[in-house]
């Protein structure tokens, strides 16, 4: 963990805490609170945040009390609960089709813990139809039977099992069986609030395409304690403005009409940041104030240097074109003009 120097110690908690504090006064007030030097844009009738800048980043008090995360966590979790359950209620899975379809990727067996736990997240759906693809990205089929009943299950074969996981294909693969009219691109390390998928389907019937409800991802740090709950303890840090990565809502026809996810990014980083380039060519809802809970895992093969990834050098390729190009080029590849 980083350390800081007492004077960012002391400006933190002169300068930030008591705006933090301040923030949590009532109801919603949380979503509010940013780094000093945040450029935040509210929605006219108060219902999210937007970052008005490109990146993402950390709060800065977060980072240097990590007690400040807890007290933003809790606050958050006060007005959107999110809830484990081993099985969906019967009415969400039941009688109809699906509203909400979410699609997470998936490898290997290492993660499988946190795989488990995002999927207690998606049952405890309220209000809405939903269905839960989990699409594994391996030679063989390894999680296949540890996965719940009420889980939908593709296996994405690769011939070689040290190739690169490719987040694209996996999503693409799980859009292909889905049954929802709005999908949701989920990472399998994210828990989520209880109405989560709820409120992705409102904003889409009131006309958005692209739906971003996510204001805070609370890291979780390492030290949990075996049979603790997921949603105890410390929190590492905080993260605000993740836009496209880690979890997106969007209608299905849309996904298609924007050529879906490219293909071409293997390992990690960029193919968020490049689909939602293209995204931001539709409707989108940006407002986030939903929080969502990373659970704390190692580091993937091939993350580090972040910056310097064959997928970071892609999404640097490719954003010298015009999304509308890349969106046209996608539809021609794909054989859906």
């Amino acid at each position: 963990m980083k350390e800081y120097s007492f004077r960012q110690q002391a400006g933190a908690l002169l300068l930030d805490a008591p705006r933090l504090l301040w923030a949590l006064r009532g109801t919603g007030c949380w979503m509010r609170y940013g780094n000093r030097r945040d450029r935040l844009r509210f929605d006219p009738d108060q219902r999210g945040v937007a970052c008005d800048w490109e990146f993402t980043r950390t709060l800065h008090l977060c980072d240097v009390f990590p007690a400040f995360g807890r007290k933003l966590l809790d606050a958050a979790l006060r007005d959107f609960p999110i809830r484990l359950v081993e099985t969906p209620e019967p009415a969400a899975t039941t009688g109809a089709a699906p509203e909400v379809s979410f699609i997470v990727g998936h490898r290997g067996r290492e993660r499988l813990p946190q795989l488990l736990g995002v999927l207690k997240s998606i049952a405890a759906q309220q209000g809405i139809r939903t269905e839960c693809i989990v699409v594994e990205q391996d030679a063989s089929p390894l999680v296949r039977d540890e996965l719940p009943d009420w889980v939908r299950y593709v296996h994405d074969p690769i011939g070689d099992p040290d190739t690169p996981y490719s987040r694209s294909r996996a999503f693409n693969a799980g859009a292909a069986v889905a049954r929802g009219r709005v999908l949701i691109l989920h990472d399998n390390d994210l828990l989520v609030p209880e109405r989560y998928a709820e409120h992705a389907w409102k904003w889409v019937g009131d006309g958005y395409e692209v739906v971003n409800l996510k204001r805070f991802i609370f890291y979780r740090s390492e030290g949990i304690h075996a049979g603790q709950s997921p949603l105890a303890g410390n929190v590492e840090s905080v993260l605000e403005n993740a836009t496209g990565g880690g979890s997106l809502a969007i209608a299905r026809e849309v996904f298609e009409a924007l050529g879906r996810m490219d293909e071409s990014f293997e390992g990690w980083g960029g193919e968020d940041v490049e689909f939602w380039q293209r995204a931001r060519t539709r409707r989108v809802w940006n407002y986030g104030y939903l929080p969502l809970v990373h659970l704390w895992h190692s580091d993937q093969p091939g993350k580090t240097p972040a910056k310097k990834t064959p997928g970071m050098a892609r999404l640097e390729q490719l954003s010298g074109i015009p999304p509308e190009r890349r969106i046209e080029s996608l539809l021609q590849k794909g054989g859906m003009r």
